[in-house]
């Protein structure tokens, strides 16, 4: 301790200038310090917040494509319901198409098989052979057209001859049947050909 007191004492004046300019300089720069600092701060406050815009813009962003994407994915869901609901309409309709070649061919043979019990000696076997067949085509949604006495519809009915009526005959009203008509699950298969009274 005595040697830093004799080096204190020892000072000469200008070494003690020296250091009292030194505690200045010091001074002075602790404000440019401090200013340096709040100045690095200032920066990092910008930088976080441009960095939360910028973050709120890929937020707005990727809310956008999804929207985007949601709303593709909707539309072709759209498509694809369309699509499965048409090629099922597409079967139905090829099957029930099929249906109706078949029934149209089988029809000459139901004609051929009533003429064919009108004639014959053996009414009941031809008789209980039609009505088997007639109960199946029936489970096939292939049914008779009853038109006798009923007003003529020409979406059902097919003129081949007209007679005037006879009393208490309405008019527009199907006298006779010379082919029977058939109906396919609701749909016409084949016109029954019918006479009209006018």
């Amino acid at each position: 301790m005595f040697k830093k007191k004799n080096k204190e004492q020892g000072k000469t004046m200008e070494e003690k200038i020296k250091d009292g300019q030194n505690q200045e300089v010091k001074q002075e720069q602790q404000p440019e310090v401090e200013q340096e600092e709040r100045e690095e701060e200032v920066a990092e406050k910008v930088a976080e917040e441009a960095t939360e815009v910028a973050e709120a813009d890929k937020v707005q962003e990727m809310g956008e494509k999804l929207q985007e994407l949601d709303d593709r994915y909707k539309r072709l869901y759209a498509e694809y319901e369309n699509y499965r609901r048409r090629t099922s309409a597409q079967m139905v309709e090829l099957q029930l198409s099929g249906s109706k070649e078949m029934a149209k061919a089988i029809l000459p043979v139901i004609d051929d098989m009533e003429r064919a019990m009108e004639r014959s000696n053996d009414k009941e076997g031809f008789k209980l052979i039609y009505d088997k067949f007639i109960a199946l085509l029936e489970k096939k949604g292939i049914t008779k057209m009853e038109c006798k006495e009923k007003e003529f519809d020409p979406e059902l009915h097919e003129a081949v001859t007209q007679i005037p009526a006879m009393e208490g005959m309405a008019k527009n009203t199907v006298v006779d049947v010379t082919e029977t008509g058939y109906l396919l699950n609701g749909k016409v298969l084949r016109h029954a050909k019918v006479v009209v009274a006018i």
